[in-house]
């Protein structure tokens, strides 16, 4: 007689209950060991990209003040006559001298004389882009500057007087350094690389453009006119001008 066999209840049942078991320990493991741990690691690993990006941020920061203190070009203007001429028109007269970090002239004085007190200075800047310039690039490292004529605030732009020759490396840069076929190209297309995108991409040019800053000259006052290696174009402002000693004085 065939004996019928009964379901296996009670092992089915702690089948059930181990796996159950084993479900919920895995399942606590995850949320409580290995789900913290992840976040965990997820919160040191931003942490880590979060002050590797604030010291690149920092040194950024840090290069960016050192050329806003870094002087590429300076020009002092001494303001020596102050006075109307026969017309009754007030005319200005200074001496223009470009100096080098330390003061000394590193081109001849050049003198001129301009109706009114406000002076504008006309400048040609070249900027490059920012990477450049952080990373020190012998080439485009730096702002250039092409001092292009001065007038003022009664005179129209184009009767300004010439200072430095358009299409041409400012005299300066020759005499602290003769410069390169990349600057020279630079000055022969100045108004080619403002007016062609892809060009000025292809020379690393950010921005090319006029300048124009004015001040208000007083007599007997010396100023400075700076470009910062950014590409900043600023006038300082006017110092009492240094007594000329009268000719012979302190000899016999």
């Amino acid at each position: 007689m065939d004996e019928s066999r009964s379901f296996p209840f009670r092992f089915f049942f702690w089948s059930i209950v181990l796996v159950a078991v084993g479900a919920a320990s895995i399942f606590l493991a995850y949320e409580f060991l290995v789900k913290p741990q992840r976040i965990l690691q997820n919160q040191i690993r931003e942490q880590k990209e979060t002050i590797a990006r604030l010291e690149q941020d920092k040194q950024r920061l840090e290069t960016y003040l050192k050329l806003l203190k870094h002087i590429e070009r300076r020009a002092r203007v001494e303001v020596l006559r102050q006075a109307p001429d026969a017309t009754g028109v007030l005319r200005t007269t200074f001496r223009f001298t470009e100096i080098d970090n330390d003061g000394r002239p590193v081109s001849a004085p050049r003198q001129y004389t301009v109706p009114g007190q406000e002076v504008y200075f006309d400048t040609m800047v070249i900027k490059f882009d920012d990477h450049f310039v952080e990373a020190g690039d012998p080439l485009k490292g730096r702002a250039l500057m092409l001092f292009r004529r001065v007038f003022s605030n009664v005179m129209r732009p184009e009767e300004g007087l010439v200072i430095d020759v358009e299409g041409q490396a400012p005299e300066s840069y020759a005499e602290q350094q003769a410069p390169n076929p990349f600057e020279r190209e630079l000055w022969r297309r100045f108004w080619e690389l403002a007016n062609n995108a892809e060009l000025a991409r292809k020379h690393g040019v950010r921005a090319i453009h006029g300048d124009a800053p004015y001040t208000r000259l007083e007599l007997d006052r010396v100023y400075e006119v700076n470009l910062r290696s950014t590409g900043e174009v600023v006038i300082t402002p006017g110092i009492v001008l240094p007594a000329t000693p009268a000719a012979g004085a302190g000899g016999h």
